[in-house]
Order: structure tokens, then sequence, then C-alpha cells
């Protein structure tokens, strides 16, 4: 049997951050893995930025509420749950992530968590696990599955690697130069028949 795990944000979801950046003016909120490689590093450079400005967990769900999934991504995701289990690997926050997660089928979703202070403030994050989303895929392949992983950056590339198949989703420019082994797609149908192949 084969599963397939994606990442979420870039994927099937706008990325939460570049949201928050726009609804705030924020362009520096805008960094994201595709062009930060380092997660904690990305991460600390965010909260810095909250701290500064004052912002807290309320302010970004009320920005979380008003996004919606990527275009395709519903029926997308439809589609390959009748195919395969499914698990949603994220470096994402369940804070974030659970208000969406109704508007895609409720996918298994494995991510992180925010520590939250008084009145919301965000004082830190809590790692599931380091580098989980390369250990997931070998837990899986440890239990006789066969895998499939798609992902669209840089902290994807480790559960690519990993994975008995991996592809690229609408990656940077740059990591389509340095890294020719794995497939692009640009849109999920494109991804539908990549990974409908890998599971024939």
């Amino acid at each position: 049997m084969q599963i397939v795990c994606l990442d979420l944000e870039g994927v099937l979801l706008p990325e939460i951050w570049i949201a928050v950046a726009l609804k705030t003016g924020l362009k520096e909120l805008e960094r994201t893995t595709r062009d930060e490689p380092d997660y904690d590093k990305l991460m600390r450079y965010r909260l810095d930025i909250l701290d500064r400005e004052g912002i807290g967990i309320g302010e970004i769900r009320e920005v979380i509420g008003t996004l919606d999934p990527l275009p395709g991504a519903v029926e997308f995701t439809e589609w390959l749950k009748s195919r395969a289990p499914l698990v949603i690997l994220s470096d994402t926050f369940s804070q974030f992530a659970e208000p969406l997660m109704a508007k895609l089928g409720h996918p298994t979703l494995f991510c992180h968590e925010l520590v939250l202070g008084g009145n919301g403030h965000i004082s830190g994050y809590a790692l599931r696990l380091e580098d989980q989303k390369k250990k997931a895929i070998k837990a899986f392949r440890e239990l006789n599955f066969g895998t499939i992983a798609a992902g669209d950056s840089y902290n994807d590339l480790s559960m690519l690697q990993e994975a008995d198949h991996g592809i690229l989703f609408r990656p940077p420019e740059k990591m389509k130069t340095e890294y020719p082994n794995f497939p692009v797609t640009e849109d999920h149908e494109d991804l539908r028949k990549q990974i409908e192949k890998r599971l024939q």
C-alpha cells in the first residue's frame, strides 16, 4: 500500500504569514521557507516582529478566517483521499491550521504548536519533532508503506528526498535548478497526474 504526504501552505492553502503581512502592511512577514531554509531562524525573526508590533494570536486568527484553500485544492484533496491514505506534514501550527482543515474535509494533519501567553501573546513555539517531515516518511516506510510526497519549498526537501517519490509543486525557480531530479508540477491537475502515475 502507498501513502501520500503533502505539505500544506503553498500546496493546499495560501501562505498564512503572507496573508498576515498583507493585512498588517508588514512586508517583513512575507519571508517564508521559500526564502529562508533555516526554520528556527525564520520563526525567531517572525516572533520578534510580532512582539515589536504587538500582534497576537487573535489578530492572526482574524486573517486566517478570511482565507480559503487554493483554487482546485478541495477537489484535489477529495480525489486523493479516495485513492490513498493522505497525511499532511506541515511546519505550520495547530492554532493556525485547525480553522482551515474543515474546508479541506479534515485530512490528517501533523504539525507544531504555538506557545501562547496571556492576552493571546505568542511567546514561542514547540516543534512536534525535529525534522518531523523526514522522520514521518521514514516511519511510514518502516511500516511497509510506499511513500509519495509533494511540497513547494526548502523545508520540504528532506521529506521529498526520504520518500520513494518526491514531487515539487510550484517551487521557486532556484529550487527547480538545484534539484532537477524532482518532477515539477504547476497546478493541482498536474500534481494529480504525477501522483496517479506513482499509485499504479
